[in-house]
């Protein structure tokens, strides 16, 4: 049976669900795009024209419940930006319809009950794209959790790197804004905080943190980085700035965002150094679960090398996994977006590698076995996870994530806020109890 998609949101991050509807053509079928810009959509219509399918309609974003009714939508996608989620979410359970939406879920806690008390209400079903649970390397941990192979989980410490290609990208665009993304503990954190509970198969209890501002935004001029322009288009200041993002030298971004900016305004190209950033850029993160396990957290979004290393503590050993996903960043390679070439659009033109090393009691330490790392976004992830979403393939390891498992994650990153605005430990249910009695 042919499930209807409609997406709203039009960015970049809705070119891969575009591309997996139209590569799963017996399960999915792409009805119509809605977006505040139009450009944006007719620019994605263009795109399917030149791949050899047909345009859809298009919508504005305020008429999405006329759009669901008349294009007798089954499920939606949602690849908007963050702060928008919970409204177009909320829209389409109510019209009947289930949802995809790009992580976070939402960035509040208000939203968060809405989307909750909605799908109760309908009894509709919320899918949340965590492809990082879709990753072979993370399914291999989580085996390995699952079986008991360090026993009962004492503790957890997890580090990750987002380098000065990547991690820049979030200072650049609307992600600066904490209104709008929830900040990195939300928008990007949200990923590790989830897969911590997948594995763990645990929820976050007490949360704890600090965090600040110490490399973009205004630090760059006591750094010596800082650049006297605005944003890099047509700014000469900015010609040989290792942290430009340079749209008009990229086609695909040219026409996604330069050539949108009579439609709304919206600037993809901000000095990463610029004033008015509103998000941190290096966070620590101590977790209580409700096991009794405890994760400390570390992400800092300005390092030279990508990646991450987990630790997991327990009563017969300790798993350790290293992931190099790019050893530094090439100059050549520097104004990427969001470091395309780390997450399989483009030729990754430095080395990475994963090791994932087994430390039994009493036993020399063994490395398990690895996948050699598929190709495509976030080593093969994106494609993985789509396929199941999109109802090609099943799921055993109950890797689709619900809204019960957005919402986890979520509160997680909104208690973290809300210690660094309070200086106090925060405990989760006082944001949203999710098992009230």
């Amino acid at each position: 049976m042919t499930r209807r998609f409609a997406l709203v949101g039009t960015g970049a991050r809705a070119e891969m669900f575009v591309r997996a509807i139209h590569d799963h053509p017996g399960t999915a079928e792409l009805v119509a795009f809605a977006d505040t810009n139009r450009h944006r959509m007719w620019v994605h219509n263009e795109w399917l024209r030149a791949a050899g399918h047909s345009p859809v309609p298009e919508y504005p974003a305020a008429g999405l419940a006329a759009l669901l009714a008349r294009e007798r939508v089954d499920e939606l996608i949602v690849t908007s930006v963050d702060d928008t989620h919970a409204g177009h979410i909320v829209t389409a359970l109510e019209a009947g319809c289930d949802v995809i939406t790009e992580k976070p879920m939402t960035v509040d806690a208000e939203g968060c009950r809405r989307i909750l008390d909605a799908q109760a209400r309908t009894g509709k079903r919320v899918s949340v794209a965590f492809n990082y649970r879709f990753n072979p390397v993370h399914e291999q941990v989580r085996r390995l959790l699952a079986e008991g192979a360090v026993g009962e989980i004492g503790s957890v410490h997890f580090e990750w790197l987002l380098d000065v290609r990547h991690g820049a990208d979030y200072f650049r665009r609307w992600h600066r804004d904490k209104a709008h993304s929830g900040g990195l503990l939300v928008h990007k954190a949200g990923h590790h905080f989830d897969l911590v509970n997948w594995w763990l198969a645990a929820a976050p209890a007490e949360v704890y943190a600090h965090g600040r501002l110490f490399f973009y935004g205004e630090n760059g001029r006591r750094h010596g980085y800082a650049r006297e322009y605005d944003r890099v288009h047509d700014s000469p200041a900015a010609e040989d700035d290792p942290f430009a993002l340079h749209l008009a030298g990229n086609p695909r971004l040219h026409a996604l965002y330069l050539d949108a900016e009579a439609d709304d305004g919206y600037v993809r190209d901000r000095n990463v150094f610029a004033p008015g950033v509103s998000i941190e850029d290096d966070l620590a993160v101590l977790v209580r679960y409700d096991t009794g396990a405890t994760m400390t957290y570390h992400l800092t979004a300005y390092a030279p090398w990508e990646g991450y290393r987990l630790m997991v503590n327990g009563s017969r050993g300790r798993l350790e996994l290293e992931v190099v996903e790019s050893d530094h960043v090439s100059p050549a390679a520097a104004g990427e977006l969001k470091g395309a070439a780390v997450h399989g659009v483009t030729g990754n033109p430095e080395r990475g590698h994963a090791r994932l090393t087994l430390h039994p009691f009493w036993e020399p330490p063994r490395e398990v076995p690895l996948p050699e790392r598929p190709r495509g976004g976030h080593g093969g992830a994106d494609a993985r996870m789509t396929a199941v979403l999109l109802g090609t393939q099943t799921d055993p390891m109950n890797r689709s994530a619900t809204a019960r498992d957005g919402a986890l994650a979520l509160l997680t990153g909104l208690a973290a806020n809300r210690c660094l605005q309070t200086g106090a430990p925060v405990r989760v249910a006082d944001l949203l109890d999710l098992n009230p009695r």
